[in-house]
């Protein structure tokens, strides 16, 4: 089986027995769009929920409205129907809830909304999520089945 990590801010796609794995997930946002006939699958680790947020915006993997058409095409390549994806998404922790003024938004739920809004405009639908929460997230997504594992330091593993 291979595993691929996928770093903040990068991305990955296989097709197959592929495991992509990101370690570490706080704020950001995983995002995981598998096509289950094709079996294949890509995983793109956002940091940002705009590119309004940042001052270099080159990477595609970085922002949730870049990040989704960029694994689309990818997707294509290796042979997936856009019209058969579905997608997963893992992340957006409030690492530091209570540092913030209450009632403001936090940018772990803002990169949720920004992943939620960029699926709806490629007409990709969300399965599963396991989002938000205060504690950090491990992520391995099992490109052949779409089977996602989730893991957290003090809690149970579970699947998505």
């Amino acid at each position: 089986m291979k595993e691929v990590i996928v770093k903040v801010a990068a991305w990955a796609a296989e097709r197959g027995d592929g495991v992509l794995v990101t370690l570490g997930l706080g704020s950001c946002v995983a995002i995981m769009l598998h096509d289950p006939q094709a079996r294949a699958g890509a995983m793109a680790h956002v940091l940002l929920p705009s590119t309004s947020l940042a001052r270099d915006t080159s990477n595609a993997a970085k922002f949730p409205d870049t990040a989704v058409p960029m694994l689309v095409a990818r997707l294509k390549e290796l042979g997936a129907d856009p019209r058969r994806l579905v997608a997963k998404l893992a992340g957006g922790a409030s690492m530091f809830s209570q540092l913030v003024t209450p009632g403001t938004i936090q940018m772990g739920e803002r990169n949720v909304l920004a992943a939620r809004s960029a699926l709806r405009a490629a007409e990709i639908p969300i399965l599963r999520e396991a989002v938000g929460g205060e504690r950090g997230r491990t992520v391995r997504f099992h490109v052949k089945d779409g089977r996602v594992e989730i893991r957290s330091v003090g809690a149970d593993a579970h699947v998505i």
